[in-house]
């Protein structure tokens, strides 16, 4: 079996080198080939925009190898259970298994594998309800403050009031602010003839 390891670390302190080493190990006593290894040093968890772990997706979509072996679940994503288990989701579709070293429930060939994504997929849907209720609450807190939300209305301003406030000594800033728009907006205003 053709397997790739992935491993990654949060800090410049902190070093992947004992995860790949026994990620490798494990990979040999199974008579496993390491085909491939994906390390991300020094990056976080908590986005997918990682080098290595992208060049993996495409080695997967490739397949490239047969088994993704990580070791720990949180060493793949801290992104929350509802992408983690897109990612994973993701692997199957391209007929890619996936291990994780240290918790071995989390194996799509053991006999586990339904009962794990059944229960990760409740706890996503959990999270995505979850996510959607602080939001809410965000909201109804920031209008009860009573700042106004959405789009900004727009501010009917031409050129020639611009221009009129400039001739009146303002500064673009003091324009902006009278103006209620962005100094930029008054620079390109003033820009233009009157």
């Amino acid at each position: 079996m053709r397997v790739a390891i992935y491993a990654r670390c949060s800090t410049d302190k902190q070093d992947t080198s004992n995860q790949v080493t026994q990620l490798r190990d494990f990979a040999a006593r199974q008579g496993w080939e390491v085909s491939h290894e994906f390390v991300d040093d020094g990056i976080t968890g908590k986005t997918a925009e990682r080098g290595e772990l992208q060049r993996m997706f495409s080695a997967a979509s490739r397949h490239e190898f047969d088994l993704l072996l990580f070791w720990a679940l949180d060493r793949l994503s801290r992104e929350g259970v509802l992408p983690t288990l897109q990612h994973l989701e993701r692997l199957t579709a391209y007929g890619i298994g996936w291990r994780s070293y240290t918790e071995q429930f989390f194996d799509s060939c053991g006999p586990f594998r339904d009962a794990v994504i059944s229960i990760m997929a409740t706890l996503a849907k959990q999270e995505a309800v979850k996510r959607s209720e602080r939001t809410r609450a965000g909201l109804a807190r920031v209008r009860a403050s009573g700042k106004r939300l959405g789009r900004p209305q727009r501010v009917n301003v031409s050129s020639a009031d611009v221009h009129r406030m400039k001739s009146e000594g303002l500064s673009l800033r003091a324009i902006g602010r009278k103006l209620a728009i962005s100094e930029g907006s008054v620079r390109r205003l003033a820009a233009q003839t009157a």
